[in-house]
This record gives structure tokens, C-alpha cells and sequence, in this order.
């Protein structure tokens, strides 16, 4: 009888502490849970409400740089992807972007650009050039899901020589960022009142209504230090050209007179 009941008394803890162990395994599950979203959703809030970023640098090194902008949205929505993104650059005098190659790069669908100027004239110097504008349509950056990006080759205009310093700054201000998007995502904090009418792409020459919006800047600016001449150097410029030019146009007439066969003939009039 004794045994019976040790029996029946072991059974029933086993059973209590078997459930114990189920609520603790329960309330532990249910804690976690809170844990992980008092830490997530803050920063998914803050993620769906920021405003779009954006980052820019240089690739390359002289006269012909290649401009990378990157924009970061920030944002987690399925309609995002079906948004179009352009931003749009102002090149100041010593910049310039060259047609021909822009049309190039196009075809090939690797940078899609549109210049705002009739013409551009690639051979002017600094000081008689204009600035230019240029709207760039930008492709989702295939490694990152919220992201667009641009590439925008540029050049380098000649400048005016230099008191001392042999290299002289041109600074690109921070662009202008447009969306077209069927269904508003970003918050109202993020959308300038203004609307802008640009072409939707290069392709569609129909105007679309695009949003510009205001966006965090990771770096505000860029310096282009471009490589120019000394005014002290410009009489032993100037004499070595006309040396070697002359030099240069003696030996031509030279070998021409020695080793050229020439035929003259009389004219009867």
C-alpha cells in the first residue's frame, strides 16, 4: 500500500514539474517576443519616416572624372520599386559633360541623362563657359533593396593659369532629388510643396509630374582639384612652343627639299 502511494505521489510531481517547466519555456518565448519588438520597431518607424539619403563620390583621378550618386530612400514599401528616381545636377564653369558621350552610354544602357543646355561647347576655357544642368534617371542599385544609383561621367574645362598654387577647386553643390511615384510612400516632412514638370525619361519625351524632395546629405559637397598652369611659367612656355615649332617646320622643309621630287610646270596662258 505504502508503495502504491510513493508511486502515485512521484507521478504527480512529475507531472507538476513537467508543466512548470512548459510555462516557464512559455513565459520565457512570450518575453523575447516584447524584447525584440520594443528593439525593432522603433527603428522600423524611424526607417518608414526618415527622409531619403543621399551619397556621392568621385571614381577616376585628372581631367575626366566619373560622378557616382547613390540614394537612399529608407523606406521598406512594395510600391517602391515601380518609383521613378532622377536627381539633378548643376555643373558649375570648369565642369562639363560631354553629348556625344552621354548619347553613347545610353545606347548602351548604362547611364540614362539628359542635358538641359541646346548645345554644349567642349572646347571653351573656364572663364568664357556657362554652368549646365543635368537630369540624370537613376537605376535601382541591384545591391541594395531602398537604393538608386547614377553613374555621370564629367570633364575637367581648362583654366586661366595660377598665382602659386597649381591646382585649383571646383565644387559641385549637393543635387536636387526627383520621384514620380504612382502611390506616395515618403513622409510629408520629405515632400517639398512645389511639383516639378520634366520628361519621364528619355525615351517618353511626355512630361511628368515629379516631387522634389528634401533629403539628408551625407557629405554637402565635392572638391575637384583641377590641375593648372603658373603665370611665372608662361615666357618659358611660350618660347619653348615657338622653338620647337620652328625647329620642327625646318626639319619638314629640309628633308622635303633633299628627298622630294618636284615638278614644275609652265603654264602658257
Amino acid at each position: 500500500m505504502r508503495l502504491v502511494c510513493c508511486e502515485h505521489l512521484g507521478e504527480k510531481l512529475y507531472f507538476e514539474m513537467s508543466q512548470w517547466k512548459n510555462n516557464v519555456l512559455l513565459w520565457l518565448s512570450v518575453f523575447s517576443f516584447w524584447i525584440m519588438f520594443l528593439i525593432c520597431m522603433p527603428e522600423h518607424v524611424c526607417a518608414q519616416n526618415s527622409c531619403p539619403e543621399v551619397t556621392q563620390w568621385l571614381l577616376k583621378d585628372g581631367f575626366h572624372r566619373d560622378l557616382v550618386t547613390r540614394v537612399t530612400l529608407g523606406t521598406v514599401d512594395e510600391g517602391m520599386r515601380n518609383c521613378m528616381v532622377a536627381v539633378k545636377i548643376d555643373l558649375p564653369r570648369g565642369l562639363y559633360v560631354d553629348p556625344y558621350e552621354l548619347a553613347s552610354l545610353n545606347k548602351h544602357n548604362i547611364t540614362e541623362a539628359l542635358v538641359t543646355a541646346d548645345y554644349v561647347d567642349l572646347e571653351l576655357p573656364e572663364y568664357l563657359a556657362t554652368e549646365i544642368d543635368v537630369l540624370i534617371y537613376m537605376k535601382p542599385d541591384p545591391e541594395c533593396y531602398s537604393c538608386f544609383r547614377a553613374i555621370l561621367p564629367i570633364h575637367c574645362r581648362y583654366h586661366q593659369p595660377a598665382e602659386v598654387d597649381e591646382k585649383i577647386s571646383a565644387i559641385l553643390r549637393s543635387p536636387e532629388i526627383l520621384i514620380h511615384c504612382q502611390k506616395s510612400f515618403l513622409s510629408t516632412e520629405c515632400l517639398k510643396e512645389t511639383k516639378i514638370e520634366r520628361p519621364c525619361s528619355l525615351k517618353n519625351k511626355q512630361n511628368c509630374h515629379w516631387d522634389s524632395v528634401r533629403f539628408q546629405a551625407i557629405n554637402q559637397e565635392l572638391k575637384l582639384q583641377i590641375p593648372v598652369g603658373l603665370k611665372h611659367h608662361l615666357t618659358f612656355v611660350c618660347t619653348g612652343t615657338l622653338v620647337t615649332t620652328i625647329f620642327c617646320s625646318g626639319l619638314i622643309l629640309f628633308a622635303l627639299f633633299k628627298h622630294g621630287d618636284f615638278l614644275f610646270v609652265q603654264s602658257s596662258l
